[in-house]
């Protein structure tokens, strides 16, 4: 997995993500499967990547409900609780002018994901994303989609956004899904899929460095997953390594949602827990029941919100 350029230049290879508190997960005593994941930061490929598949499949509906009618009862019991896994927050930043987006005609604030298909942190990174902004509003056009089969942690199931809406009146959500997850060996780089407005690449460039992510190297500026969230809260890599959802197909990890004791659903529902009381935080803790919740509540506590 080589170091993922910024997208206004072609990868060389397949371009890599970054987990997120990679040193809080190596002070952690974690099974080696795990482990071995999370030591190698960056691995130039000895072979290339394997086709992919550029055929949009739309999530099926059970799964989308699973997805986002996970019941509060579940948010609270999880909490910030992810032993096995441990996860990152959103790291906060003050100063910035506030992110946001016309919608309707009224201004919200913006959650701004980039990332690419391919890509097994992003992979991860979208199962909270999905989970906690669908506690503010409602999603249509998911599609069902794998990591690189060639990247560490091959194929980990996830969804693409290439095609979602998310419609929401307390905040606006908008991706970009630079790359597929089909390797061209003409250009030695996956194939592009979308392309950022001159904003968005600016938002980019800017926030996804070692200035504003502590504990960033500057070697890896421009790693993916990226969010900002309001450009109040930033995230650079994956919340929790990708490494959780080995071997697990989407519909068992969707199914396993209400599951409290199981290590993927609290890696998953601290990660989402997180990124509400993030969100919460540009919404005037809208809506209340949401923001209120003992699950967020916990999250605002160790996040200092």
């Amino acid at each position: 997995m080589a170091k993922k350029p910024a997208p206004k230049r072609p990868p060389t290879k397949a371009s890599n993500g970054r987990p997120a508190g990679l040193f809080t997960w190596l002070a952690v005593g974690l099974v080696v499967l795990v482990v071995a994941a999370l030591v190698i930061i960056k691995v130039t490929s000895g072979s290339s990547p394997s086709a992919g598949s550029s055929t949009f499949q739309a999530t099926d509906s059970a799964t989308v409900s699973e997805l986002t009618t996970v019941p509060a009862s579940v948010f609270n019991t999880v909490g910030v609780s992810s032993p096995v896994a441990p996860v990152t927050p959103p790291q906060s930043i003050s100063g910035q002018p506030m992110l946001s987006a016309s919608v309707n005609g009224k201004t919200l604030p913006e959650v701004f994901y980039f990332g690419a298909e391919y890509c097994p942190f992003c992979a991860a990174q979208r199962w909270p994303t999905i989970i906690a902004l669908s506690r503010f509003g409602t999603w249509s056009g998911l599609g069902n989609m794998t990591s690189s089969s060639s990247d560490i942690d091959p194929s980990t199931p996830t969804f693409t956004f290439v095609k979602s809406k998310f419609t929401s009146p307390y905040v606006a959500f908008k991706s970009i899904e630079f790359e597929t997850n089909v390797y061209d060996s003409a250009t030695s780089s996956y194939t592009k899929l979308q392309t950022p407005t001159k904003s968005q690449l600016a938002l980019f460039d800017k926030y996804d460095t070692s200035k504003y992510i502590k504990g960033l190297p500057s070697t890896d500026n421009g790693s993916i997953p990226f969010m900002s969230i309001g450009n109040k809260f930033l995230i650079s890599g994956a919340s929790f390594t990708p490494a959780t959802l080995a071997g697990l197909s989407r519909t068992s990890i969707a199914q396993g949602l209400t599951t409290t004791t199981s290590p993927i659903t609290e890696a998953i529902l601290t990660s989402a827990n997180y990124l509400t009381a993030s969100i919460c935080s540009l919404t005037n803790n809208q809506p209340s029941t949401v923001c209120t919740s003992p699950g967020v509540m916990a999250a605002k506590k160790v996040m200092k919100i």
